[in-house]
């Protein structure tokens, strides 16, 4: 008997009738239609846009459980929302999307000690007077495995990701430390280690937490004098996420504290896992102990994706939004977006809702339109290290020259200008910004940004290389 899109959808049904209630089962599954089956992809038609929500959020995993009985692993479901047309064409509008086999990630119990000697113990993630007893694990069920796709340019870090994520705590790569350039995918990667062990691992506390909320609470808890309190806390995580770790850097205490919280967990299996935007090595103001325990596990960069990749993340990025798009418009922005998949995805989106708002037909002028705009309107992220380059380019030095010690006037004046570029450019404190151009402290810096702005406004000709150099950074 040959299996067709009504056969399997009628097992289904058989298998789900089984497992919920008649009156869910008549209101949900009845009005369903099967449409079409199709490289294991089963497509159903459902009547609104939330019915499919209605689906996704409560019948999410029987529906998976029942198409993988029919279909095996590899089954995939699609639901095609058949609306009516409100432009007066007579073929009713269709979208389809597909499932995205998840469900939120629940909320965590922990059982806390009640013989220790406070046992209030404080949830920094809790308001004060609501007694913590679930700990959210801030993870975010979008970002996962399956949309993570594999590339030369990401293929260590995902493999060590996976990896992680089967073994937490019981590998080598502990702690696992993430890096790379703005939207390269160190954030999805980070959710993603964390989703994939709740899957596999669902009764591990896994927690994930940017450096700055971190630096946050940490401020708070000194405040209210709940130091301990956060410490021991962070002790009981077993998979604990921290995102843009070089944000620690100059912050003395929250190092410390973290420091204390890295250890007892490193020591009791407990897995750590790290992203940065750049490698321990060129880390500034951290201190010496923690960068060696952050080059304890794996350090796995990411690059930038390579053209074949950069095809597949926006094919993927289509299905996933139900749209079909010709593979030469799809070709044409993967080959002039190069520099990060945020970037990639942004233009892919304006396309599309250039295309549904304007009621315009996707064409290679649309696509040209649309990325030039695009690529011209991304700020590029300018990094110290770059500021230092382009300065010292400019004056025809080398940046050891410009690092130097030396009080010639015209090394002088270049560097104060890369110690004033790098203060209008960039986020970094000015001890940070005086720690990486030269080893100088927080007051030269604040003398270098006065010099600089009284001789911009008394000398042309320095007001002249301000100018040039503001427009290569711009």
């Amino acid at each position: 008997m040959s299996v067709t899109a009504n056969s399997v959808w009628n097992n289904c049904l058989a298998f789900i009738k089984d497992n919920i209630q008649p009156q869910a089962f008549k209101t949900w599954f009845e009005p369903i239609k099967p449409v079409k089956l199709s490289n294991n992809a089963l497509s159903i038609q459902v009547p609104s846009k939330f019915f499919y929500e209605w689906l996704e959020e409560h019948y999410v995993k029987l529906l998976k459980v029942a198409l993988t009985k029919e279909i095996g692993e590899s089954a995939k479901l699609v639901y095609v929302i058949k609306m009516e047309n409100t432009y007066g064409n007579r073929e009713p509008f269709t979208e389809k999307i597909p499932s995205s086999n998840r469900s939120t990630v629940a909320p965590q119990e922990l059982d806390v000690a009640i013989k220790s000697k406070n046992p209030e113990l404080k949830n920094p993630f809790v308001i004060p007077g609501i007694r913590n007893i679930k700990i959210e694990s801030q993870l975010n069920p979008n970002y996962n495995f399956d949309n993570f796709l594999e590339g030369d340019s990401n293929r260590l870090a995902r493999s060590a990701g996976m990896a992680v994520a089967n073994k937490p705590g019981g590998t080598s790569f502990n702690p696992l430390l993430v890096f790379g350039g703005v939207g390269l995918g160190k954030t999805h990667l980070a959710h993603a280690i964390g989703v994939e062990i709740k899957d596999k691992y669902p009764e591990r506390t896994v927690l994930y937490i940017s450096a700055e909320k971190f630096t946050q609470q940490y401020i708070e808890s000194v405040k209210k004098n709940t130091r301990n309190d956060f410490i021991h806390f962070y002790q009981l995580i077993d998979v604990l996420i921290i995102d843009d770790v070089q944000f620690l850097s100059g912050k003395s205490g929250t190092q410390d504290v973290f420091f204390h919280i890295f250890n007892h967990l490193h020591q009791n299996g407990k897995q750590v896992i790290l992203t940065s935007d750049k490698a321990p090595v060129d880390m500034q103001d951290i201190e010496q102990r923690l960068l060696s325990r952050f080059k304890w596990g794996l350090s796995a960069e990411l690059q930038s994706p390579d053209y074949e990749t950069r095809i597949s993340i926006l094919k993927n990025k289509l299905y996933r939004d139900g749209v079909e798009m010709p593979d030469d418009i799809v070709d044409y922005v993967a080959k002039h977006i190069k520099s990060n998949i945020r970037e990639l995805e942004g233009a892919i989106i304006s396309l599309i809702a250039q295309s549904s708002f304007n009621k315009k037909e996707v064409t290679i002028e649309l696509a040209q339109l649309v990325v030039e705009k695009f690529v011209k309107n991304t700020k590029r992220e300018v990094s110290i290290d770059y500021i230092q380059k382009v300065v010292s380019d400019y004056f025809e030095m080398d940046v050891a020259t410009l690092q130097s010690k030396t009080r010639k006037r015209h090394i002088v004046q270049a560097r104060q200008m890369a110690m004033f570029f790098a203060k209008k450019f960039t986020k970094a404190s000015l001890a940070s910004i005086g720690s990486q151009i030269g080893k100088r402290d927080h007051a030269t810096v604040l003398h270098a940004c006065k010099t600089v702005d009284n001789l911009a406004e008394t000398d042309k000709q320095f007001k002249k290389y301000i100018e040039d150099l503001t427009k290569k950074f711009s």
